[in-house]
C-alpha cells in the first residue's frame, strides 16, 4: 500500500474522501471521485496543508483525461495490442480506457503517492490490470508504443519539465498525444491537432460549465 504523509492509509483516505462516480464524458468507467457531497470537495488549503496532502487532482476526472479516454474507447485500435503510458495519470482515467479497450500493458505515472492509490483503486474498480508506481519516468529511455497526456501544459515549469522528455520519446517511435483545454504554455509548434471535443466541467474546477479540449500529436 502506498505510503502516506499523514496518519493512515490510502485506501481509507480514498474511499472516505470520495465516492464511486462516473465522468460525463466517459460513463463506461467508475472512478472514486471528489464532489460537492464528499469532505475533499470542500477542503482549505490550510487542511491540506496541515494533513500533508498535495492538492487532490487525483480525486478529479480533468478534461484532458476525459478526452483521451474517449477518444480510445470509440477507437480500441489505437492502443489494442500496444504499451501504453499513461503520464501525470491523476485518477488513471485514460490508462484504465487503455486497459479496457485491449492494450498489451498500461502504466500509469505519477509523483503523488494518493494519485498511484487512486488509480490503483479505480483500476480494481473497473476489474484491468494498470501498474501504477510512484516516480518521476521523465528521463526514462523509451518503452512505450503510446504516451497519452492530459492537460499537463498548465504550468511554465512543468511543461519546461515535460516536454523536451516527451518530444524524445515521439523521435524514439512512441505516439506521444497530448489532450488540452487551452492552458497557456502548450507549445504552439511541433505539435498537429488531432481532434477536438466538449467536456462539460464546473465552475468549481474551470470557472465555466464546459472546456473544448484539443488532442495534439507531438511531431
Amino acid at each position: 500500500m502506498t505510503k502516506l504523509p499523514f496518519s493512515g492509509d490510502a485506501e481509507a483516505f480514498l474511499h472516505a474522501h470520495t465516492v464511486l462516480d462516473r465522468a460525463p464524458l466517459v460513463p463506461e468507467v467508475a472512478l472514486h471521485l471528489a464532489t460537492e457531497i464528499t469532505p475533499i470537495w470542500r477542503a482549505t488549503e490550510a487542511w491540506l496543508e496541515a494533513e500533508g496532502i498535495e492538492p487532490p487532482f487525483w480525486a478529479f476526472a480533468w478534461p484532458g483525461s476525459q478526452v483521451l479516454a474517449r477518444m480510445v474507447l470509440d477507437d480500441p485500435a489505437m492502443v489494442r495490442g500496444r504499451r501504453v503510458l499513461d503520464f501525470a495519470a491523476g485518477c488513471g482515467l485514460a490508462a484504465i480506457a487503455c486497459a479496457m479497450a485491449g492494450a498489451a500493458s498500461v502504466e500509469a505515472a505519477e509523483i503523488d503517492p494518493l494519485a498511484v492509490a487512486a488509480t490503483r483503486l479505480n483500476a480494481a474498480a473497473n476489474g484491468v490490470t494498470v501498474t501504477a508506481e510512484l516516480g518521476d519516468v521523465v528521463g526514462a529511455l523509451c518503452r512505450w508504443d503510446v504516451i497519452l497526456c492530459g492537460d499537463v501544459c498548465y504550468e511554465r515549469p512543468m511543461t519546461a519539465h515535460v516536454l523536451p522528455w516527451l518530444r524524445r520519446m515521439a523521435a524514439d517511435g512512441a505516439e506521444v498525444l497530448v489532450a488540452d483545454p487551452g492552458r497557456a504554455y502548450l507549445p504552439r509548434e511541433g505539435v498537429a491537432a488531432v481532434c477536438k471535443m466538449a467536456v462539460p466541467t464546473t465552475m468549481e474546477l474551470e470557472d465555466r460549465t464546459e472546456r473544448l479540449v484539443t488532442v495534439y500529436r507531438l511531431v
